[in-house]
C-alpha cells in the first residue's frame, strides 16, 4: 500500500518521490535459479543489483523470450502504449534483454499502476504468441530505484542503453533493435 511521501512495500520496498524519475528493472519468471536476498544498505543493495543483472545478462538459465522478435516488438509496442495512450508515464530510456527489461520512467501514475499495465498486457499477449496461456511470463515484483538527481539520471540512461554492449549482445548502442538508443 502507498503511502504519504510514495512509499509502498510488497515484498521489496519502493519508493516514488512526486515528479522524480524511476529506473526499474523486471524480469521473466524463471530467469534467475532463485530469489534475490535483501541488502542492508544503499550500497550493499547497488551492488547486488549490478551481480544480479550480470546474471541476467549472462542468460545462462531459464527462458530468453525476448530474443523473439515477435515478443520484443510486443513489450516494445507496450511502452508506447502505456505513455502515449494511457498516460502513465514518459519513458527516457528503455531496454529489452533477453530476460530482463530496464527502463528509466518519468512517472504520472503510481508504480504499481505502470508495472500492471506494461507487465499485464504484454505477458498475457506474449503468453498468446508463445502458446503458454494461463503461465506467469514476467517475474511478478519488479526492481526500481529512484534517481536523485541529473548526474545520476544520465549515469543510469548510460547504464540502460548500454547494456547489450556491456552484455556481449552488441558492439554499440545504436546497434541493439531493442533499445530507446536505436529507436531515436
Amino acid at each position: 500500500m502507498r503511502s504519504p511521501g510514495g512509499f509502498y512495500r510488497r515484498r521489496l520496498p519502493h519508493w516514488q518521490p512526486d515528479g522524480a524519475p524511476l529506473f526499474i528493472t523486471w524480469r521473466l519468471v524463471g530467469s534467475l535459479p532463485h530469489a534475490p536476498v535483501g541488502a542492508s544498505s544503499a550500497a550493499e543493495a547497488g551492488r547486488a543489483f549490478v551481480r544480479l543483472d550480470r546474471q541476467l545478462d549472462a542468460a545462462v538459465t531459464g527462458p530468453l523470450w525476448l530474443k523473439d522478435p515477435r515478443i520484443a516488438s510486443l513489450v516494445a509496442g507496450s511502452f508506447s502504449c502505456a505513455e502515449r495512450e494511457l498516460g502513465l508515464c514518459e519513458f527516457r530510456a528503455w531496454v529489452l534483454m533477453p530476460n530482463h527489461v530496464h527502463v528509466v520512467v518519468y512517472p504520472s501514475a503510481p508504480l504499481w499502476r505502470i508495472t500492471k499495465a506494461l507487465k499485464g498486457f504484454s505477458g498475457k499477449q506474449a503468453n498468446r504468441i508463445l502458446g503458454r496461456a494461463g503461465q506467469p511470463f514476467w517475474q511478478p515484483e519488479s526492481f526500481d530505484h529512484w534517481i536523485r538527481n541529473c548526474d545520476e539520471l544520465e549515469r543510469i540512461v548510460r547504464y540502460v542503453e548500454g547494456n547489450p554492449v556491456t552484455a556481449g549482445l552488441a558492439r554499440t548502442v545504436a546497434e541493439w533493435p531493442w533499445s530507446s538508443a536505436s529507436v531515436g
